[in-house]
């Protein structure tokens, strides 16, 4: 593959590129410029970690890139995610490797590598420590959102630790690219001040876009001094609601009962979680979407893209209960076959019960 179309595929799942400059030197000075994304081992998976986070890493890897997928155990750990119990936290990363495995990650061309094994370096606390001597206070407590959390809510040290080891991973795993969504960007931001300083490099940043909960737009939170990312963030769909969630095990019914009532109102095609799904999941996936509907109501139609699609919602040509039924469709193709590996794989089965029976903790 040449250089344009290596940098237009990882271009493509950008929303933010911090730069596209620097990306494009990266890719024409390497050949597999390494790039990671990391994860809090905690609760069941859904749309955003278990199809939509697959069907990206696929793309980058057709661009030669070589992705690590972290397991930040110790992270969970610090943020009190199962209750703080580290056993069950790795459990959970466990559970994670087979999501991965049954959404169709090349695990030949993957690495995953957990948080404890890097911690057992010392050059990786040297580097915590480095970054965090070339912190201000300040700059740490804004860059506290990334546990989704705000610093008027922090009740351990520990946690404080958050940003510095953060930053310390994307150095310790050599990533030149940090690959994540957008609400982890204050991190990426530090890594890119914090590299030049201490002679390192500059990560590119290319955040991923973050699919929106069913319910539709949140109120920003405060995160982020940019209000179109800060509702981004505050918007996302969350495992911790499940009623405005997707999960990878929902079944079809489950998925139409959630779909059926979620926002969607008729000609609103801004912070549109239907439309949401159908641009960012459905047309990455397939090539046309498909809308069944009655001959009194004009008969199926066929989309060749978002853009056509976007354009007969918003122009009364498609109504919402006929785009609902053909994204829980959709959806549903994209879910059985991770579904239907944790129903009849053995492995995967016991994770998923022990995992499903943990109460998640924010």
């Amino acid at each position: 593959m040449d250089l344009e179309k290596r940098f237009e595929l990882v271009k493509s799942i950008g929303e933010e590129i911090i730069t596209e400059e620097e990306l494009r030197q990266l890719l024409e000075t390497k050949e597999h410029p390494v790039a990671y994304d990391g994860f809090e081992p905690s609760g069941l998976a859904h749309l955003p970690f278990g199809i939509f986070r697959p069907m990206l890493i696929e793309d980058l890897l057709k661009a030669g890139i070589h992705f690590k997928l972290y397991l930040a155990d110790l992270f969970a750990w610090i943020n009190n995610k199962m209750g703080g119990d580290l056993e069950k936290i790795k459990l959970n990363g466990e559970y994670f490797i087979e999501v991965w495995k049954a959404a169709g990650v090349d695990t030949k061309k993957v690495e995953f590598i957990w948080a404890s094994y890097l911690a057992n370096s010392r050059e990786y606390w040297k580097k915590v420590i480095l970054i965090a001597k070339n912190t201000t206070v300040q700059r740490a407590n804004r860059a506290l959102s990334i546990m989704g959390r705000k610093a008027c809510e922090m009740k351990e040290v520990a946690q404080y630790f958050y940003p510095a080891m953060q930053v310390a991973d994307i150095f310790e795993l050599q990533a030149d690219i940090c690959q994540l969504g957008l609400d982890q960007r204050r991190a990426n931001m530090l890594a890119r001040e914090i590299g030049p300083k201490l002679d390192w490099w500059k990560p590119v940043v290319v955040s991923h876009h973050m699919l929106m909960g069913l319910e539709g737009v949140k109120q920003p939170e405060g995160f982020d001094e940019n209000k179109e990312i800060d509702i981004a963030i505050s918007s996302k769909m969350s495992k911790s609601k499940p009623k405005t969630c997707i999960f990878i095990h929902d079944s079809k019914e489950d998925i139409a009962s959630k779909i059926k009532s979620a926002y969607c109102p008729e000609r609103i095609i801004v912070n549109n979680p239907i439309l949401d799904y159908s641009k960012h999941l459905i047309f990455r996936k397939f090539k046309t979407m498909k809308v069944e509907r009655p001959l009194k109501f004009g008969g199926p139609l066929e989309f060749s893209s978002y853009p056509d699609l976007e354009k007969a919602f918003k122009e009364s040509e498609l109504h919402p209960l006929d785009l609902k039924n053909a994204v829980v469709e959709y959806l549903d193709k994209m879910i059985k076959p991770v579904r239907e590996h944790f129903e009849k794989d053995a492995k995967a089965r016991d994770l998923y019960e022990l995992v499903k029976k943990e109460k998640v903790t924010r």
